[in-house]
């Protein structure tokens, strides 16, 4: 939702689209109803600064900016209360984190720009090698992502630790992709690894908020703008998305390589089959001691 971008990204803002920023968080029904002259009036800034807010949330202007609050607002759900108490029941824990994990899926298919994933998907099909970088959670979807991808017959690996990353970025080359993965896009190591990469002449997939210093070193960027805050549990409904996003860049990738592709692939599912047979088999004649 295009709210949750804006908090996201309120920290990157400069100090005038800030005040914009808080004028449109305190009251969104009233920047869909009114124009550009009105917000600009009630934030106590000028127009163009209001443009210039639109297009820093990715947005090429007023319009485009005004129509993806208005969707974001009709299809938002009623607000519930998933904050973790400790004197929750088992009941209402899975209540809260389903609901959680809904409202985080139903967030990202609202704000996922198509257009962003075919772009993606272009580079990934064009690679010669797919390198996943991510730390801490966010390279536990790096190591999901490599899962996944090493079956597309494109040469795949990934990174968590930021030493070794960084020395693969810099041997890096014209052709390669590196997909990078962060949940805030500020990790001072990732982004060097990633400006490593883009100086040997990789292409960058990132997966991250917009405006971020990461989103601004993308060749592609792939936005995944949820909310934070102080809550502990949030990053888990953020890896979800993440994980989503390379599901679907996935199953993307494998149905651009064609028919021939899905073959293998299929192959591949039945002699892991038959290997999963042979072991079954083994164990149920095994000589009991």
């Amino acid at each position: 939702m295009l709210l949750d971008s804006i908090r996201t990204q309120l920290d990157s803002l400069s100090k005038s689209e800030k005040k914009v920023a808080m004028v449109v968080l305190k009251n969104p029904d009233l920047a869909v109803s009114g124009n550009i002259t009105a917000l600009a009036k009630n934030a106590q800034v000028s127009e163009p600064t209001v443009v210039r807010f639109c297009r820093a949330l990715g947005c090429d202007g007023w319009h485009e900016f005004k129509l993806k609050l208005a969707q974001g607002l009709a299809l938002a759900l009623p607000p519930a209360d998933e904050s973790m108490l400790q004197g929750d029941l088992a009941s209402d824990l899975v209540n809260k984190i389903c609901s959680r994990s809904i409202n985080t899926l139903l967030d990202l298919r609202n704000s996922l720009k198509p257009a962003a994933i075919e772009h993606a998907l272009e580079l990934l099909a064009r690679a010669n090698k797919i390198e996943f970088y991510g730390q801490g959670s966010s390279g536990i979807v790096a190591a999901d992502a490599q899962h996944k991808f090493f079956r597309s017959g494109v040469p795949t690996v990934a990174y968590a630790d930021p030493h070794i990353h960084s020395i693969s970025a810099s041997l890096l080359q014209k052709g390669d992709v590196v997909v990078a993965i962060s949940q805030r896009g500020n990790s001072t190591a990732l982004l060097r690894s990633v400006q490593l990469a883009r100086k040997a002449g990789a292409d960058v997939v990132a997966l991250t908020p917009s405006g971020t210093p990461l989103a601004d070193l993308a060749t592609v960027l792939v936005p995944i703008d949820l909310s934070f805050n102080i809550d502990p549990y949030t990053p888990i409904s953020a890896r979800l998305a993440h994980l989503v996003v390379i599901d679907i860049l996935a199953v993307g990738l494998a149905l651009k390589r064609g028919p021939e592709f899905r073959k293998k692939m299929q192959n591949a599912q039945k002699a892991l089959q038959k290997y999963d047979l042979q072991f079954d088999a083994y164990y149920r004649h095994a000589p009991k001691t």
